[in-house]
């Protein structure tokens, strides 16, 4: 009896071990096999140095100072290419020769390399080399600071060209692998998923990241991001990192965006973007609540700029745009992406919310400025504190032109626990409109507070360093 039982458990763990072989199997297949695109497209990826005239003292020029971990979190989002030398403050400072490498790839068997501006920056010669060790001095043809791309020509035959894919069609979760020369170690290849679409990062406003968890280092800068079809869709940029190294979070520029600047680069030599002329910012959920909104969408207009299409055409501050030529936005961020790849002096729909009613506006777009005009703020006297606990002054004409504040509001002049310091109303803000009414002086404003609804969120907007901002503003009772 024990032996039958002994055999049954035999024949059963026989059985077990089978099958563990036969799954183990069948998700090794369905692990990516990177090999043949390697070996097919990895001809196509370069190396790319450059030399910069760097000002530094004789004595320290063998000196390279250590990447210091930044207080600020928006100062983790780091360009990622190596140097040689460290640029200094310039003053009595002699120049020398500064060394920088990064990655690009052969978009055209005629010679076009595609790369990161940031790589190329101040370079007064771009070395391209090949993995068959040739190295070719390289041209440059353009480049847009605001994508942080680079265009460059180079001349030889038989040159290995990538295949362009689709960034649009990518989808979170899909595979990917770059090519990249990480620490100067040429041609080195890492692999992972698609994380996100769209990103929007710290001053990077016309860019909808791809972000991955590929492994990306200092000098992976430029090198392409590749599907498992073998095509390119993205170009490595940027990594959010504490050390300076990866941290298993890696952004690259769509593919879709930064072929429309190579082509704009190689016709025009410079970039065109579309242009609305609003300053927007997120809807939050007590935003949503204060303006009678089922939940949180959109992008709200917090100001339109003077003689720009959206004044021309209409907007108003406190509009939330919902569409954009068809579009659906979600959030904000997502707006100017967008815009900016819509034609100069296209007409497009544009779906907004208006105190609470759905609006389409005609616009026809402008090309977006080479600076967007954003302006100073600051403080000044009192008066007496209100049902918000605040203290409001007059602005004088002085101070408004200080401020870029040309008509209505009031000036925020002290801040008590209260109503408005929970909204995040702050010293040196000014009012500008309270519940969609604008406020014209602190008598105005004293007769709007009166009036305002208790246990109910209403939309406030205040001028903040030149900028406007919502708040959601609710008085919960008063006592």
């Amino acid at each position: 009896m024990s032996s039958r039982r002994t055999q049954r458990q035999l024949y059963l763990s026989v059985f077990v071990l089978l099958n563990l072989l036969v799954v183990g199997k069948i998700q090794a297949r369905e692990l990516p096999d990177f090999t043949s695109l390697v070996e097919r497209y990895g001809a196509s990826v370069v190396n790319i140095s450059t030399t910069q005239k760097v000002k530094a003292p004789p004595t320290h020029r063998q000196f390279k100072r250590p990447e210091q971990a930044p207080d600020n979190p928006f100062d983790l989002f780091r360009h990622f290419f190596g140097e040689d030398g460290q640029g200094q403050d310039p003053g009595e400072f002699e120049d020398f020769d500064s060394k920088s490498l990064g990655s690009g790839f052969i978009i055209s068997d005629d010679g076009y390399v595609l790369t990161n501006y940031h790589v190329i920056k101040d370079a007064e010669e771009i070395i391209v080399r090949l993995n068959d060790r040739r190295e070719l001095e390289a041209k440059l043809i353009g480049t847009d600071e605001r994508s942080d791309i680079a265009l460059l020509k180079v001349e030889d035959e038989d040159l290995p060209a990538v295949k362009i894919g689709r960034s649009d069609k990518l989808k979170v979760g899909e595979w990917v692998l770059a090519i990249g020369s990480p620490f100067g170690f040429d041609h080195s290849v890492t692999a992972g998923i698609v994380s996100a679409k769209g990103r929007s990062l710290p001053r990077e406003n016309y860019v909808p990241f791809i972000q991955t968890d590929v492994a990306i280092n200092p000098g992976n800068s430029g090198g392409p991001l590749f599907n498992l079809d073998g095509k390119v869709v993205g170009i490595n940029s940027q990594i959010y990192s504490r050390t300076g190294g990866f941290m298993g979070l890696s952004f690259a520029i769509p593919i879709d965006m930064a072929m429309n600047v190579v082509e704009q680069l190689k016709t025009t030599g410079h970039v065109a973007r579309g242009w609305l002329g609003v300053l927007i910012q997120d809807v939050t959920r007590e935003l949503a609540e204060s303006f009678n909104m089922e939940k949180p969408m959109g992008a709200l207009v917090a100001k339109v700029l003077p003689d720009s299409p959206a004044e021309k055409h209409g907007f108003e501050v406190g509009d939330i745009v919902i569409k954009f030529n068809g579009r659906t936005i979600n959030r904000s961020s997502g707006l100017p992406p967008i815009v900016g790849i819509t034609p100069v002096g296209k007409t497009v729909d544009v779906e907004l919310l208006r105190n609470g009613k759905v609006k389409i506006l005609k616009i026809k777009l402008g090309e977006l400025p080479e600076d967007e005009q954003v302006v100073a703020s600051a403080p000044s006297k009192p008066e007496k504190i209100n049902r918000l606990a605040i203290a409001v002054s007059d602005l004088g004409s002085d101070m408004r032109k200080k401020l870029d504040v040309k008509e209505n509001g009031v000036l925020v002049s002290e801040v008590q626990a209260g109503p408005a310091r929970k909204a995040g109303v702050r010293r040196g803000d000014v009012i500008l409109m309270i519940n969609n009414i604008d406020i014209k002086d602190t008598k105005h404003f004293n007769e709007v507070l009166a009036d305002l609804p208790s246990s109910k969120s209403v939309p406030l907007l205040v001028q903040r360093r030149g900028g406007p901002v919502f708040l959601a503003l609710k008085i919960e009772s008063d006592e």
